[in-house]
């Protein structure tokens, strides 16, 4: 059976465990950092320890409430999301958020070595994985888009020529002329296997003059 002191005490070691996890969030400077954590994995503790404290352990009753628990988190978590031109922003916190809703249900159920192995795993994915990814060969995606005055454009050959003696290989093109302006543009996704690609190819558009514009937006998480 158990009792209010249970409670109390789950809920506590639920607010310890969200804590240490947004407290990684925080020195990264996430949108949800310590409190955030903190408040989601005590929530989500109060409201199973809390059921099955009234319905005197009655696993129907707390599946229900686990049930909501994980329908709520995931507006929580798509609140986060942001998509930035052609980037999305947020997944990484919007999967935290929604683990350390799981760590405090496991650890309102009273599990705390799992709910303790749970947390201490979530840390060392978000701290120590992600050296190990900024180490890893990536293939860095970038939307382009160039335009050019008809008379003076490159056509596709050039183009192509231009992004390949810059380290990247074209993997989508469109065109577009606007007929009052008699502007080219050219909207292309290319990639590349090396970093500091991008910034050699805007120095070269810069030096160009007959281009009119450019942009260069990277899309990554």
């Amino acid at each position: 059976m158990i009792t209010e002191w249970d409670v109390v005490a789950r809920t506590f070691a639920a607010v310890v465990a969200g804590g240490a996890i947004g407290l990684e969030r925080s020195f990264h400077g996430r949108a949800a950092g310590l409190r955030t954590y903190a408040l989601v994995c005590f929530g989500s503790a109060l409201l199973v320890a809390a059921t099955l404290y009234a319905y005197a352990g009655s696993a129907d009753a707390a599946t229900r409430v686990i049930q909501g628990i994980v329908t709520g988190i995931g507006f929580l978590g798509a609140g986060v999301i942001v998509k930035e031109g052609f980037s999305v922003r947020g997944l990484t916190t919007a999967a935290s958020i929604w683990v350390v809703s799981a760590i405090g249900v496991v650890i309102g159920s009273g599990s705390y070595l799992s709910g303790i192995e749970a947390a201490a795993v979530t840390l060392i994915a978000l701290a120590l994985l992600r050296r190990v990814e900024d180490r890893l060969p990536t293939q860095a995606y970038v939307h382009f888009e160039i335009g050019f005055d008809r008379a003076q454009a490159m056509d596709e050959t050039q183009l192509r020529q231009l992004l390949e003696r810059h380290g990247f290989a074209l993997h989508e093109l469109s065109y577009q002329l606007h007929q009052a302006s008699q502007l080219l543009e050219y909207h292309v996704v290319i990639w590349s296997a090396r970093t500091g690609d991008a910034g050699a190819l805007e120095q070269s558009l810069l030096a160009q003059p007959e281009v009119v514009h450019f942009r260069i937006s990277p899309s990554r998480d």
